[in-house]
């Protein structure tokens, strides 16, 4: 199988991560879960439902499972794509999510 240009990999992945991204902030605004906040994206991994500030089992149990799936992908775009550009896609995402909903999803550490 020939290598992929450049362009349309990294094209891919953050089509890919876009739409795992987005589904997890609707279902973060959805739960009142403020996931940019520090340490809150482990106590939803952990499965801790003390970080919603409104009860929804079906959407936090989504929440959870596309967040282990954003680092199953995030691993591959590593391999595929090194870590730099992985995590300037990544970046790129939260800063239009931001754009989106303002600071609705919390705020990531200063550090």
């Amino acid at each position: 199988m020939a290598e992929q240009p450049q362009p349309y990999r990294h094209e891919r992945w953050s089509n890919h991560f876009e739409e795992i991204d987005l589904e997890i902030a609707r279902l973060s605004l959805l739960c009142g879960v403020q996931i940019l906040d520090p340490g809150v994206i482990e106590r939803v991994l952990k499965n801790d439902t003390l970080v919603c500030s409104s009860q929804n089992k079906r959407a936090f149990d989504k929440l959870r499972a596309l967040l282990m799936m954003h680092y199953s992908v995030r691993d591959q775009a590593l391999v595929s794509l090194g870590e730099a550009e992985t995590l300037q896609i990544v970046n790129d995402i939260v800063e239009r999510l931001r754009e989106r909903v303002g600071d609705k999803l919390g705020s990531p550490s200063s550090g």
